[in-house]
Parts: C-alpha cells; structure tokens; sequence
C-alpha cells in the first residue's frame, strides 16, 4: 500500500485512499479547475475540503503543501518514476494531469504551447482581474463613494472578454475543434463573474455572444456539474 506518512498534510486530512490522487481544495473558480479535470480524465482520487471558514489554508499542514496558502493543492502518490509528487497552482496542476492521462491537450508541440499560452491567459488576466472586480462589485466596492477602482476592473474584464470572444468567433473551443485545459481554466471564472460575482451587466456579457456560447456548452457538461460541487462545502 502507498506509504503517503511523510507527507504533514496527511496529518490533517488522512488518507482513506492513499493509492488515489489527493486534492485538497474548495469549489472556488480555482478549486473548480482540478475537480472538473479529474473527473473528465477519470483518474481516481480522493477530495478533502479544505474551509476557509476555519483557517484551513494557514494551518501548518497545508502550509507544508503549499506555502502560499491557496488552493487547490494535489499530492498525487503515483508521480513522476512512480514517486509521490506535490503541486500547488491551478495550472500547473492543469498541465500536470493532462501530460500525466494525455487528455485535453495537443500531443504535437505547436499545440501544446498554444494551449499553455491561453492557460496562461487565464492565469494572468482573467482571474486576477475578474476576481478583484468580484471584490469590488459585490464585496467592499459597495462602501466606496469612488467608483474608480471598480471601473478600472470592469474595464480590464471587458477588454479580456472581447480578446477571447474575438478568438471564439470560429470556433467550438479555445483550442478549435478540441476540448482542453484551457477550456477548464476559463470558464469556471466566466461562469462566477456573471453568477456568484453578479456582475453580468457590469461588463456587457449579453454583448459577448461567443463567450455565452461557449459557456453554456461548458457548463452542460457532465464532469462540469459534477465537479463544480467537488469538495462538497461542510
């Protein structure tokens, strides 16, 4: 049986499974990300909530995984030469899964980099940005007599929008015909900004037709809706 004991996260959330990937995350956009692409490769793996409520993140244990305190976070026992591998960072562990399964992105190397690069997209642009205008809008931006930090986001947010829904124009998906890890990237922030964030009508979303388009496709399907709710929340 795989030995996972020297890891100090165990500590905290013991492996029932240890022979299985271990995700240690919450349904945020970023958690999201992990689950929705386990579930669509099939690997097996063991899920372990990880609440914000109560600190979980700062806990000594997780720092252990991930020193800077975000999710998601994986402790994969089967790594690399079969060695048990830790990673932090939602698109790393994007990358990661996908050369692990050879799923959900191009095996020649054009490809893959131009997948990598819209990862990249989303993780320099499109959730920091869409995340701070949340902050803004439905968060502490409502106290703000000026508006201008808000509308700085909001504007930046509709600036990234238009860039992919240009690029969707002709296309199924981010990557044309194929499904990928920059599908999984994106839209779990583009499902929260116009959802949890409310702020569909901020950005002129109805205005970004390839976008909703894309979207709806994204969020029918089966590994989406599962893993969106993975971790379940406590």
């Amino acid at each position: 049986m795989t030995d996972l004991s020297s890891f100090p996260i165990t500590k905290k959330w013991p492996a029932q499974h240890p022979e299985r990937l271990q995700l240690y995350s919450l349904p945020t956009p970023n958690g999201v990300k992990v689950s929705i692409m386990l579930e669509e490769t099939g690997l097996a793996y063991e899920p372990h909530l990880v609440s914000f409520e109560t600190q979980d993140q700062m806990s000594p244990e997780f720092l252990s995984l991930n020193p800077n305190n975000k999710i998601p976070a994986i402790l994969d026992p089967d790594g690399p030469g079969g060695k048990p591998l830790a990673l932090f960072e939602s698109g790393a562990i994007l990358i990661y899964l996908a050369e692990k399964t050879g799923k959900f992105m191009p095996q020649d190397p054009a490809g893959r980099y131009q997948t990598i690069q819209w990862v990249m997209f989303q993780m320099g642009g499109i959730g920091p940005m869409f995340g701070q205008l949340g902050f803004f809008n439905k968060f502490a931006g409502k106290e703000y007599e000026d508006k201008r930090p808000r509308d700085r986001y909001v504007a930046e947010s509709k600036r990234l929008l238009g860039v992919l829904d240009k690029h969707l124009a002709d296309r199924a998906w981010i990557m044309g015909d194929d499904y990928s890890i920059a599908d999984i990237a994106s839209f779990p922030w583009i499902r929260n900004l116009v959802g949890f964030y409310e702020a569909g009508d901020l950005v002129g979303f109805k205005d970004f037709k390839n976008v909703a388009r894309v979207l709806e496709a994204f969020v029918a399907r089966p590994a989406v809706v599962s893993g969106l709710n993975i971790p379940k929340r406590g």
